[in-house]
């Protein structure tokens, strides 16, 4: 038997549990906390909760909310600059992965020096990090789990693939009733991103029966709870199963990584500032194609997860995800975003050099990539 890995925080899931973010950051021996988050989480009235949590712990804090979808470089230096000057030693991110993302990044700039560029690629960071709590409140992109941070390098308009286990945090707490404040687009979107990262690292050549536990049950909790997710704010128990899918499908992509998929939404959120849920959601289909005549055993068994019968084709897989994403109103082509045949070119050559490429079950090319672009659109 080979040897494999598993990296995972220590989990704290369930109604309420944002309550529990002073305590989790006083055990880790914080004495003044970072926040960061976004402008639509700092508005949302059950923020205050993560507030008097550190209040209630004596922790001080600061909060850091300058942060924007597909976040950038420029914002985590921002951050790097406040977190220095007020002398903070503990970290927490609140949202989805945008300010989970620029958490990790001012983390490791802030104890490693240089910049957040000089850290792209895999196993780059040298030094501790500081305690990392992360708090999600999407049920999307993992982050809160994951070995991952992945920053918008504003001058090449790019993506930054950051990959190191010193960025699974320490604590990760997942609040189900903070679900209920997201809109049906968001929950779709983010709902498909949870899909696409079960299905990518269930295919990945790096995938291991530690792993492949934890993508079939997210792939089979998605098939069950997205819909209904969508359909009301209110369904506690569809936010709970879809919060369990998204914590699972980060803990399988942290450890066997991803593929085509997102190396190709890198490249496009990146050079566009396109949703990172949105994009996926389009390319998944596409890719899911082109990847099956590497591992079609792999693509039986998922279309047996989304209740098709797969003895005979897991093309049902495919199918069955076009039809999800027709039900939830998800977008369906690049053109309605303002992508064009002319754009082809640059996302095939940025995407074949991002590091989830590497995990890909099949051999790609930057034609490949460019092929599959233009079917997307």
């Amino acid at each position: 038997m080979k040897i494999n890995k598993f990296v995972m925080p220590e989990l704290i899931i369930g109604s309420d549990s944002i309550e529990r973010v002073g305590e989790s950051c006083a055990r880790l021996g914080a004495r003044k906390v970072f926040i960061t988050t976004d402008p639509g989480v700092l508005a949302l009235n059950w923020f205050e909760q993560v507030l008097d949590s550190c209040k209630s712990a004596g922790l001080p804090y600061v909060i850091f909310s300058d942060i924007t979808t597909n976040p950038k470089d420029d914002e985590v230096d921002r951050g790097v600059q406040i977190y220095l000057e007020e002398e903070c030693d503990a970290i927490v991110g609140v949202g989805g992965g945008s300010p989970i993302d620029v958490a990790k990044a001012i983390a490791i700039v802030a104890t490693n020096g240089g910049s957040i560029h000089d850290y792209e690629g895999v196993d780059k960071i040298v030094f501790p990090l500081p305690p990392q709590v992360m708090v999600a409140t999407t049920a999307g992109s993992g982050s809160e789990v994951s070995q991952f941070s992945i920053i918008t390098d504003s001058e090449k308009k790019k993506k930054l693939t950051i990959i190191s286990k010193s960025l699974v945090p320490d604590i990760a707490i997942v609040d189900p009733q903070t679900l209920m404040t997201k809109s049906p687009h968001l929950t779709a979107t983010t709902g498909l991103d949870v899909l696409t990262h079960a299905i990518e690292s269930f295919v990945s050549i790096a995938a291991t029966p530690l792993t492949d536990v934890q993508a079939k049950s997210a792939i089979s909790l998605v098939a069950q709870y997205l819909r209904p997710s969508v359909a009301s704010k209110m369904n506690k128990e569809a936010k709970e199963k879809m919060a369990m899918a998204s914590v699972q499908a980060g803990l399988a992509f942290s450890n066997a990584i991803l593929g085509a998929v997102h190396a190709m939404s890198h490249a496009i959120g990146g050079r566009f500032l396109l949703p990172h849920g949105d994009v996926n959601a389009i390319l998944l289909p596409y890719v899911m194609e082109f990847n099956y005549l590497a591992c079609p055993e792999k693509f039986y068994q998922i279309a047996e997860l989304f209740g098709e019968d797969g003895r005979h084709s897991g093309k049902k897989a495919i199918e069955y995800v076009k039809q999800l994403s027709l039900d939830i109103g998800a977008p369906q082509r690049l053109s309605d975003m303002g992508l064009q045949n002319s754009d082809a070119a640059i996302i095939g050559q940025v995407a074949i050099e991002d590091a989830c490429m590497i995990t890909n079950p099949r051999d790609i090319t930057a034609a490949d990539v460019e092929r599959l672009f233009k079917l997307a659109l």
